[in-house]
């Protein structure tokens, strides 16, 4: 078997890509409501569970969540975001990768767990709270307004950066459970997975 990616899986994973970035950035819209900014990691990882966890019966290939975590880091990043997102979701898109392939890319449990730490990069598009206080509190007051940043800043705490890494990731379980419910009662009847 080949194990260089050769130009389907690119395709593959460009068009999974497209359909990821899309519900991710769609729902992550209701950071906009101060309320449930905190909640964002974890829902966000429900919700990308069913394209992801679609994905992954794509995926034959060390490399291609790899490039998929890659290219979200980079739109979030284009999107006005920091350069955080692209460094988080490399480093755990490559780990997410490396334990999807000890599952043979097949394994339900592998699956689960690697969705969970891939969800974890998610975490950068707020690490900038943690490591540039300052530049973020400005570039928030000035895109959202000074009652926006009076309602989260409460946010800005160490300990806060550990529950939102950890809700991400439990996020990353819940979500990719559902995918694979989603995938056994659907897709997989319907012949798309």
């Amino acid at each position: 078997m080949n194990n260089s990616l050769n130009v389907q899986d690119l395709i593959t994973t460009g068009i999974f890509t497209a359909i990821f970035i899309i519900v991710v950035f769609a729902f992550g819209m209701i950071g906009y409501i101060p309320i449930f900014m905190a909640a964002l990691p974890l829902l966000v990882a429900i919700v990308g569970g069913i394209p992801f966890m679609l994905f992954l019966t794509k995926v034959k290939k060390f490399g291609m969540v790899t490039i998929l975590a890659f290219i979200v880091g980079l739109i979030m990043f284009l999107s006005g975001h920091t350069w955080t997102p692209i460094l988080t979701f490399l480093i755990f898109g490559i780990i997410a990768d490396f334990i999807f392939k000890s599952g043979s890319y097949r394994s339900r449990r592998m699956s689960i767990l690697g969705y969970g730490v891939f969800c974890m990069a998610s975490i950068g598009n707020m690490l900038p709270m943690w490591i540039m206080k300052e530049t973020w509190v400005a570039q928030m007051t000035s895109q959202m307004g000074a009652e926006y940043i009076n309602s989260v800043i409460w946010m800005v705490q160490d300990w806060v950066f550990v529950v939102l890494l950890i809700s991400a990731f439990v996020g990353g379980i819940v979500g990719a459970y559902i995918g694979e419910k989603v995938l056994d009662k659907h897709f997989k009847k319907a012949g798309f997975a």
